[in-house]
């Protein structure tokens, strides 16, 4: 072990040693494996957020074009996201008959394939049907 009160320069880790740093190794991995769990499952989280709204916010952008919009339900997909558009008549309330718009409720769902939502809803003018 000493050669003239000195360490010997050959002498490396034994097997003991080892053994315990490879031990507290794999209890420090073992204590940050949820968090890095977590903090994977949370930025998957952000990414389908973020995609739901950009297709939300587009479908929105879209209502622009009020000539085409219909009363009644639209689904579809895109990027492996599920949306749909409602446009419901909102109810009369003693509104002037004779103007040529009719108010509506828009409602807007995109839902993420990993399960995260995003419902919008606005009212926008429609033109009133002749018949």
């Amino acid at each position: 072990m000493f050669r003239n009160g000195r360490s010997d320069p050959q002498r490396g880790f034994t097997l003991i040693e080892v053994l315990i740093a490879l031990a507290i190794l794999a209890w420090v991995l073992a204590a940050i494996a949820p968090v890095i769990a977590t903090t994977v499952r949370g930025s998957r989280n952000i990414q389908d957020r973020l995609a739901i709204s950009g297709i939300a916010e587009t479908l929105l952008s879209g209502l622009n074009d009020r000539g085409s919009l219909k009363v009644g339900r639209t689904i579809g997909e895109s990027g492996g996201h599920r949306w749909s558009v409602d446009v419901a008549p909102l109810p009369d309330r003693g509104a002037d008959n004779r103007s040529n718009w009719t108010p509506c409720a828009v409602t807007i769902q995109v839902r993420a394939a990993g399960g995260s939502a995003i419902r919008l809803t606005t009212v926008v003018l429609i033109a009133r049907s002749t018949g």
